[in-house]
């Protein structure tokens, strides 16, 4: 193991504490507290995990259960939603169903940059991550209790916690590599791939204990999986940087305690103004969803123009977010497809889809692991392809264009597959399905890992976390829109919609291919 750097936080805490033994500096106001650790891991030549960063292992470990947990649950949501109150379920309509749960999705990334900017102003990505996953599995643990009531406190939790965790564990991966790192972007590959793996465990065990055991039997398999994740969150915590510090962008003590009252205040002020609406008989679901929905379109747009208004941010930063501002749309598009993967498709296959094999029937809910599985399997192919490639890889904007196109293409899989079908008796091959799902799950690989690791290179440093929750905030307004859309899906035929959805997609991905020569001017020296 290489010497610290004498940035490092051991480093610093080792001289602090000789000085303080030694009567040096003990007492004094002169001393100073430990340098934050702000040196990447990348600059110490350490290779303990499969070739990067020890701390890559601790933080793919936990995603691997924050994914069990959170998309276990997912696969079953919208089923349990829609299943009459006498089955267990809250007896909504399929189109009503499916909306809820894509706004549910909304506030969780709308929630992930305020996230982001308690990591960056003070807490620390290390705390924000630790409170974020303890609020998640207090929210799963919560939804197993079989009330409507406590699904939705359960709800609530699982949002605030979200919005803590993805943003900051996220950016936590690109503070283990320098900028010009070649790895980084198999980093973030092999990250992904330990972020589907939980996608695949999830829906096999939740998806089965709830549509065979009961629908809180499956809440309960992901309240365990998020502890699981904590658990070894905190035993890894020495390879991770940042530790030992709050906020790297702390704001002073007065400003943090005017902060910490606002904060309460809105709260106060948010909920009592929602249970009077609630009261008043105005603020009915259908207009949480529209309100959700509009929220999500304001957001990323007040955030863009914050970013480039902050004297925080240099010119040449504020150049390098033009291009990323095609990338948020991109990833906008992509994830339009992609989450319905847990909405209409989980819909489709559970009242069409062949779910027996050699006389065994399975949960319909399984289809959904297909999706963790390809892209379990090809996010190593990516990783090592990336890593061999080196710099001839191709440009981030072509990664992410590829991602797109793949994306509309699983829809017209989808549309292809339906066609000709009438009535409600018919059944679809489960091919149509894995193929549908291997296309997306290939292009979520090629266009989340480069989207993420383009992220954390384009960031202005003052922003770190808070442009991870800018990404984010693009999978928000991707749910913000399909909430609206999903309403759709019990009007329009299936070839038609599943048709206009994907040949939308695959144009959005050529239009990013097309726009690739001025998108690696902008973003140089980011490759």
């Amino acid at each position: 193991m290489p010497t610290p750097s004498p940035a490092s936080p051991d480093h610093a805490d080792e001289g602090h504490r000789r000085a303080t033994e030694t009567g040096h500096g003990a007492g004094q106001h002169t001393a100073r507290p430990p340098a934050p650790d702000t040196t990447p891991e990348s600059t110490r030549p350490e290779r303990g995990f499969l070739g990067h960063p020890r701390g890559l292992l601790p933080l793919s470990g936990l995603e691997i259960w924050e994914r069990f947990s959170f998309l276990g649950m997912q696969a079953i949501l919208v089923l349990y939603f829609a299943d009459t109150v006498r089955a267990g379920g809250l007896g909504m309509a399929s189109g009503t169903a499916a909306s809820v749960v894509a706004a549910y999705g909304t506030l969780v990334y709308l929630v992930s940059v305020a996230g982001g900017w308690l990591a960056d102003r003070i807490l620390g990505s290390y705390r924000a991550v630790l409170f974020g996953g303890v609020l998640i599995a207090c929210g799963h643990y919560s939804m197993a209790v079989p009330t409507a009531t406590m699904t939705w406190v359960g709800l609530g939790l699982i949002i605030v916690g979200t919005g803590l965790l993805k943003p900051n564990v996220s950016a936590m991966v690109g503070k283990l590599y320098a900028t010009d790192d070649e790895r980084r972007d198999a980093g973030f590959a092999l990250y992904y791939m330990g972020i589907n793996i939980g996608a695949f465990l999830g829906p096999v065990v939740s998806g089965w204990l709830g549509q065979t055991q009961g629908w809180h039997w499956g809440f309960s398999a992901a309240a365990i999986g998020m502890t699981l994740g904590l658990v070894q969150y905190v035993l890894g915590r020495r390879h991770l940087a940042g530790r030992k510090h709050a906020a790297e962008f702390a704001l002073p003590p007065a400003a943090l305690r005017r902060a910490i009252w606002l904060i309460l205040a809105g709260v106060v002020v948010l909920f009592a103004a929602a249970a009077l609406l609630v009261a008043a008989g105005w603020l009915t679901m259908a207009r949480t969803v529209d309100l959700t929905s509009l929220v999500s379109v304001v957001a990323p747009v007040a955030y863009f123009l914050v970013m480039f208004r902050s004297p925080r941010v240099s010119r040449e930063e504020r150049g390098r977010l033009r291009p990323y501002i095609v990338l948020f749309a991109a990833s906008v598009v992509f994830n339009l497809v992609l989450f319905q993967a847990y909405s209409t498709m989980t819909l489709l296959a559970a009242d069409h889809a062949n779910t027996e094999i050699l006389g065994w029937n399975f949960p319909s809910t399984w289809y959904n692991s297909v999706l963790g599985v390809a892209e379990v399997l090809v996010a190593p192919v990516v990783a090592a392809l990336w890593q061999r490639l080196g710099r001839r890889q191709p440009h981030a904007s072509v990664k992410v264009g590829l991602g797109v196109v793949l994306g509309g293409l699983s829809f017209l899989v989808m549309a292809w597959a339906t066609t000709g079908r009438a009535g409600d008796g018919w059944t679809m091959a489960a091919w149509w399905l894995i193929a549908s799902y291997v296309l997306l799950g290939t292009g979520d690989v090629v266009l989340q890992t480069t989207g993420m690791s383009a992220t954390t290179k384009l960031a202005p440093a003052a922003f770190s976390s808070q442009t991870m929750a800018l990404w984010m905030l693009s999978l928000a307004l991707a749910n913000g829109i399909q909430a609206q859309s999903v309403k759709l899906y019990a009007q329009l035929s299936a070839p038609a919609y599943f048709g206009v959805n994907g040949a939308v997609t695959v144009v959005a991905g050529l239009a990013v291919v097309a726009a690739v020569p001025w998108m690696r001017r902008t973003m140089a020296p980011v490759h």
